[in-house]
């Protein structure tokens, strides 16, 4: 087989990705998706909050989904469900496998990477204590409830406080289970302050900062859990003790970009992000391997994952039209310093930009009353003040090319956070 673009992925990222491909002018797009239909984690995110920024009003994940499932349709975009995707060559060759066809191949002239991401597993986490049922990924319980109809538990403490895991706080109350405390070890909450004054304060759930779980109590069924305050190295300490009575535990521990097909494609990744290192048109170190999505960074918003991942299919479609030039090897570094964990791209090639260039960050902690500042090289040519910077929250910060155009010399792009003197 043969296809001008292939998109490993048929969630939010890679719908809008192959919607944008086929309205730049490609044909020959083909959509591989793992599960037995398109929509990605958006079909058990039942909850509404989705589309304000795409679609300007309040959707559910579903119904989100289904606004660019239509479009996949009428523009007569072909997928395959329930197909496995096992590697990609980096000559682009995609091997796959599905019960229809079993294992085969596609010869692609361009690669779009929209995988998404995977929960964080309890292993990493080195809870001590039996591995007895109740214990639960926030995503796992939020499938069972809201697709399968079935109840994880009724007494349920919750580590960690992902976007997942506060809105999981929300609906099991709902079901009538009661949510006893959610547990964050660092000193502020993983998710959206939305979420938490709508998930937590609104239903009076306690949050506690700076705890963890530390040890499990039951073998056939979770009885309780020990729960810990921790000090600045995020260490148990010691006396500060507290059993919890509880039949299930959710951890939701963080995300983490699905990127072992990119491994093997020999596509460099980032160790922050874990996701591939992106130049401005969001290609890979490989060339015409592209990446959008929470395959790249994780997100907060899925409508900023459509508005990337509609970058990267016009990118891939000029790649195949032969309308995008090789990216130089002297590149303009995007760096994230001071209070920045990391920025996408990493890399510009000011030659190949649009007349606006989006660089979307995570800052590394609470910050308040601060500014994103931008330098060209050593010059300070922006600064956007915010009141609150959260790592919860995703930022971001457009660049005009005429700006790196006019200066002369160009070698890095900083962008990092800076406190009121």
């Amino acid at each position: 087989m043969t296809a001008d673009i292939v998109i490993i992925g048929g969630g939010p990222a890679g719908l809008a990705a192959a919607v944008s491909a086929k309205e730049a002018g490609v044909d020959h797009i083909l959509i591989l998706e793992r599960d037995k239909e398109l929509g990605g984690i958006l079909n058990q995110c039942i909850h509404n909050g989705f589309g304000l920024h795409t679609f300007h009003e309040e959707l559910t994940g579903p119904e989100y989904a289904a606004r660019f499932i239509s479009k996949v349709k009428e523009l007569q975009i072909p997928y395959m469900l329930e197909t496995i995707v096992i590697s990609i060559g980096n000559d682009k060759t995609v091997t796959a496998m599905n019960k229809e066809k079993g294992l085969f191949t596609i010869k692609a002239k361009a690669v779009i990477l929209a995988m998404g991401c995977r929960e964080r597993a309890r292993g990493a986490l080195n809870i001590p204590g039996y591995r007895p049922a109740g214990i639960y990924s926030a995503g796992t319980a939020q499938r069972y409830v809201n697709m399968e109809g079935r109840m994880p538990g009724k007494e349920v403490v919750i580590l960690g406080s992902g976007d997942i895991g506060l809105i999981m706080a929300r609906r099991m109350t709902l079901e009538g289970a009661k949510v006893k405390l959610v547990a964050e070890i660092m000193p502020y909450s993983g998710g959206l302050k939305r979420n938490i004054v709508q998930c937590l304060e609104d239903y009076d759930i306690p949050l506690k900062l700076n705890h963890t779980v530390t040890g499990i109590k039951g073998k056939e069924r979770v009885e309780s859990v020990t729960v810990a305050k921790v000090d600045e190295n995020r260490k148990p300490i010691p006396g500060t003790e507290e059993e919890i009575t509880c039949d299930t535990l959710l951890l939701s521990c963080g995300l983490i970009p699905e990127n072992e097909l990119s491994k093997e494609a020999g596509v460099l990744l980032n160790p922050v992000t874990s996701g591939p290192f992106v130049n401005e048109s969001l290609e890979t170190s490989e060339a015409g391997i592209f990446a959008c999505g929470n395959v790249l960074h994780v997100h907060d918003l899925v409508d900023y994952v459509s508005g990337e991942a509609q970058t990267a299919g016009e990118k891939a479609a000029a790649y195949v039209k032969g309308l995008l030039p090789a990216s130089k090897e002297e590149t303009t570094a995007v760096s994230a310093e001071s209070g920045v964990r990391y920025t996408v791209p990493s890399k510009l090639d000011i030659t190949r930009m649009d007349e606006e260039q989006m660089i979307r960050f995570r800052v590394d902690n609470i910050y308040r009353n601060a500014y994103i500042a931008v330098y060209l090289n050593e010059k300070c040519i922006k600064k956007i003040k915010r009141p609150m910077l959260a790592p919860g929250e995703m930022e971001q910060v457009k660049l005009r090319k005429a700006d790196m155009e006019q200066c002369d010399g160009l070698v890095k792009i900083t962008i990092k956070i800076e406190q009121e003197v």
